[in-house]
């Protein structure tokens, strides 16, 4: 009896650690309808096996190109654009309840107030959403209630200036934006101006912070970035000339720490960067070209944080505009948008490589990738 019952209490032990440790995950994926995909697509992904497969499509949201998840899991922000004829030029800013199934329940949305919104962070705390339209160059931030809905804009800012390529940088071009990881600060790149500005968040306004931004090389078209896990080093991807400038915190000011290509020596073709993302433990830094359809691999110094170029991997597919980092470190997954396919790498542990692991799933215009 004794044994039967200490059986009985394993048993009980081992059920919940089982369960605890289920391999799937969920993962949404932001899409241009306009390019034939049908709204935002959940899938799910074992980090087992790498196999990834499609759950779910929520249809009826024009281009939610670029999506957020709510510190709490328990809601997801995209931007969107109008639907022609039926609502006035421009965009909006999503917000949606996460059921447990990984349902999207539509809560609101509010205009984003400006043309071609394409970037969407939420703050640390949960309490703000901010957004970057690209058409326009602004940068706005909303309130969030408590059942996650979105409140008005509380502050909008609309950049000044140009850079001196008259095709790409005849204007402002704000291409993304995130808080800072306590959330007093927001930084948002800049394509048009080769600028990081920099804002601070007080009482529900973006201001502009001390040092209101930091300056790329003209030309350069900055896009996208990414913090080092010591929050001292910003790395900042640029678009135009394929590059990543590094900003490096010295005191309250941040100084340009070095510069370097995201293109193998030689290669002589049109490739234009995209997304950007430094390893969790802050040992590598990845960035994709697209057009070299590759990811850049650098190796990051553990007391400078300078990068050192390791190697590219090509995506398997054309046009990685964005990938993602699995939560446990083991894969990335890379949306290549013009071929309509995600693929899934593994990550070496010890060079930190990507190597394509075989698994795939075909979608269309796949532009961004949220694990939940």
């Amino acid at each position: 009896m004794n044994k039967i019952l200490t059986g009985l209490i394993l048993c009980v032990l081992f059920v919940p650690a089982l369960s605890q440790e289920n391999p799937m995950q969920k993962i949404y994926v932001g899409t241009y309808t306009s390019e034939g995909a049908e709204g935002i697509y959940l899938c799910h992904f074992d980090s087992t096996t790498g196999e990834i497969s499609l759950e779910k499509t929520f249809k009826g949201v024009e281009d939610p190109s670029f999506l957020t998840i709510s510190p709490d899991r328990k809601h997801l922000f995209a931007v969107t654009r109008a639907s022609s004829g039926n609502e006035k030029p421009g965009g909006y800013v999503n917000a949606y309840r996460i059921q447990p199934d990984g349902e999207l329940e539509f809560i609101n949305k509010q205009i984003s107030h400006g043309a071609g919104p394409c970037h969407v962070d939420v703050s640390p705390n949960g309490k703000y959403v901010a957004i970057a339209t690209y058409s326009s160059g602004t940068t706005s931030l909303y309130g969030v209630n408590e059942d996650g809905s979105l409140k008005p804009a509380s502050s909008t800012i609309v950049n000044q200036g140009s850079g001196p390529d008259k095709a790409r940088q005849s204007a402002p071009h704000a291409h993304s934006i995130r808080f800072s990881r306590n959330g007093s600060q927001a930084f948002s790149a800049d394509l048009g101006t080769d600028q990081l500005n920099i804002f601070d968040v007080k009482k529900g306004e973006l201001i502009p912070a001390r040092q209101p931004f930091v300056k790329m090389a003209p030309g350069a078209g900055p896009r996208h970035f990414d913090f080092h896990p010591n929050n001292k080093v910003i790395y900042v991807i640029n678009e135009l000339n394929s590059t990543i400038t590094s900003f490096k915190k010295n005191g309250k000011t941040w100084e340009e720490l070095q510069t370097i290509s995201t293109l193998p020596e030689g290669f002589t073709g049109r490739s234009y960067c995209a997304d950007i993302h430094v390893s969790p433990d802050g040992r590598y830094l990845y960035g994709s070209n697209r057009g070299h359809n590759s990811i850049a691999v650098f190796k990051i110094d553990n007391s400078t944080q300078m990068l050192e170029w390791q190697t590219s991997v090509p995506t398997e597919g054309d046009w990685p505009r964005n990938f993602v980092l699995s939560p446990d470190g083991k894969f990335m997954l890379v949306a290549n948008q013009k071929s309509g396919n995600i693929v899934v790498f593994t990550l070496n542990k010890e060079t930190g490589l990507p190597v394509f692991s075989g698994k795939e799933l075909a979608l269309p215009s796949p532009v961004c990738l949220d694990f939940l």
